[in-house]
């Protein structure tokens, strides 16, 4: 797993290899903190290594099992399928502008990975505090990150002029950029909304940081755009803003609603932070190293070799 941990080891001209023996991402620093990260593949850690392009579909777990991102979603099918369903409602229908540009997005599909880990996290943990079946309030956390993911995928597209997103237009090429940031708001303040009638003060304080984070995310990188001396440090930092921060904050309320210790609560949030910042330092090498119509696939390379959810725990 990649950790936050492994990179301050990492001295001037040193490599630190992470990953899987076929697929590891390598960081070599260079003139101090300046870091370069590279894939490489087959790697010897004593001869050095060669680079090498990603390759998408079904890929080899730790175990050297073949993996598929279905087979990991498989225990939570189900409450995918629910979470899909209510969407479509949850959203309300005050303004049908707003909410004809919100099902846009929506209907656009997506692996729903957030709400899903949410599930997953809310599975393991519930079977470890003695219960049977989520809760209300599991399903309910599930809707309202993807609400959040959805909002910031909006405005996102907005600050980055794409034209498309998951192959269909984006919210401003099809109404216009005032409609996509209120619709973006809308999809903020509605899923604020929800979280509020969660009334659990620890959760609402994990999630509202993350709004935050989202904002102060996007700062850093409108700051450092084409600066080509990013440290790592600051990379992750953003990178923590902008993708691990929502992640971290729903794998750890999941357990909070599951009353599990504290100690499992932290766990489960720094698994989350360590996904999200695997997921992203991988989803950026992908966009240089893929095709556009191989990157919907992406998660079949990210997920199984980057990352494996400890099943043990699941029912």
């Amino acid at each position: 797993m990649l950790s936050l941990s492994c990179f301050p080891s990492v001295g001037l001209g040193q490599k630190a290899i992470l990953g899987p023996p076929k697929r590891r991402l390598v960081f070599v620093c260079r003139r101090g903190a300046r870091c370069r990260v590279s894939l490489a593949q087959n790697v010897d850690v004593g001869n050095g290594s060669s680079g090498s392009h990603l390759d998408v579909g079904t890929s080899a777990g730790p175990s050297g099992i073949s993996v598929s991102v279905a087979l990991l979603m498989e225990p939570v099918s189900e409450d995918l399928l629910r979470l899909n369903n209510n969407l479509k409602t949850i959203i309300g229908d005050e303004n049908p502008v707003l909410v004809s540009a919100a099902e846009q997005i929506f209907g656009a599909g997506g692996k729903r990975l957030r709400p899903a880990l949410v599930f997953l996290v809310s599975r393991a943990t519930a079977k470890i505090a003695g219960l049977t079946e989520l809760t209300t309030q599991h399903q309910r956390l599930a809707e309202i990150v993807e609400m959040i993911h959805t909002a910031s995928l909006i405005h996102d597209d907005v600050l980055d002029d794409s034209g498309m997103r998951r192959g269909k237009e984006t919210i401003h090429q099809l109404y216009g950029t005032r409609v996509a940031i209120l619709a973006g708001d809308f999809m903020f303040a509605q899923s604020s909304w929800y979280l509020a009638n969660l009334e659990n003060i620890q959760v609402i304080k994990l999630i509202s940081q993350v709004i935050k984070d989202f904002a102060s995310g996007e700062i850093k990188q409108a700051s450092s755009l084409f600066n080509c001396d990013v440290t790592l440090e600051d990379y992750l930092l953003k990178s923590y803003y902008k993708t691990a921060s929502l992640i971290a904050a729903s794998t750890k309320s999941a357990s909070i609603f599951s009353a599990v210790s504290s100690d499992i609560c932290e766990q489960m949030y720094e698994y989350g932070k360590n996904l999200g910042l695997s997921f992203q330092v991988v989803d950026d090498i992908l966009d240089f190293t893929q095709s556009a119509k191989n990157l919907a696939n992406r998660l079949a390379v990210i997920l199984p070799r980057e990352i494996s959810l400890h099943q043990s725990f699941l029912p």
